[in-house]
């Protein structure tokens, strides 16, 4: 569903629907039939398929404990806050349910091609058990993250809505960190706690490192990139021309 620029002339309601909430002007969001609205989505469906697939796999440095989608997951949370910013928390929703969607659906593809039958040889029964081994854990993995997306990047995009409804175009800064702070902290420890096993973490000790370390990275790579992230949203404000008319009815 398309947002309409003219949706800016209000406040809208915490669901997102458009209605109005109070009788005076609400925050511009342009509409995201706009030309940037595909491309931002995109790459959030690609960042999670990534994520799921790299989550499987444990990974340490020296006492550090991760997983291999540290360097990228981090990235849907920039995206979601750039969208719920310039598009909305309807937009938002939008790229939350797709964002499950391809995620689950890669896990079933995953799946069949995981039990369709391989070559019986040396070479291609070792490269079909690898394939199992290395795949088989991913459903777990995309289980813990459509369970810690879901309460991580809805707490994130109600912060952000709530923040802009409250003061428009000023305080963007203290919106992206108050929301990347609440809203990983959700989705961390969901995640860890359900993922954990799966990829081969089994003493307390290991989840509890696991889930802080996890946690820490996050939050410090969005703060330390959150200049760009501003700058970025402010560039793309400039160049939606359905925003530029909703900040001006607005």
């Amino acid at each position: 569903m398309t947002d309409e620029p003219t949706e800016a002339r209000h406040v809208a309601s915490p669901a997102g629907d458009g209605a109005p909430a109070t009788g005076r002007p609400g925050p511009a969001y342009a509409s995201t039939g706009a030309r940037f609205y595909p491309i931002m989505l995109a790459a959030m469906a690609v960042v999670i398929v990534l994520s799921g697939i790299g989550g499987s796999k444990a990974v340490q440095f020296g006492p550090i404990l991760t997983d291999g989608a540290f360097f990228i997951f981090p990235f849907s949370y920039i995206l979601g806050d750039s969208i719920t910013e310039i598009y909305g928390p309807r937009a938002a929703r939008q790229a939350i349910t797709t964002g499950f969607v391809v995620n689950i659906m890669s896990s079933m593809i995953y799946w069949v091609i995981i039990v369709l039958p391989g070559l019986s040889d040396g070479d291609n029964a070792a490269r079909d058990a690898a394939f199992r081994l290395a795949l088989g854990p991913v459903w777990q993995v995309v289980l813990a993250g459509v369970v810690g997306f879901a309460g991580g990047q809805s707490a994130n995009s109600f912060i952000m809505w709530l923040g802009k409804r409250r003061h428009h175009e000023k305080g963007l800064y203290g919106r992206l960190v108050s929301s990347t702070g609440v809203g990983e902290f959700i989705d961390t420890l969901l995640f860890c706690l359900i993922a954990a096993r799966a990829i081969g973490l089994t003493t307390a000790g290991q989840v509890v490192n696991y889930t802080i370390v996890g946690y820490l990275y996050k939050i410090a790579l969005q703060y330390a990139l959150m200049p760009l992230t501003g700058r970025i949203i402010t560039a793309i404000k400039k160049r939606e021309p359905s925003y530029q008319a909703a900040l001006a009815a607005a």
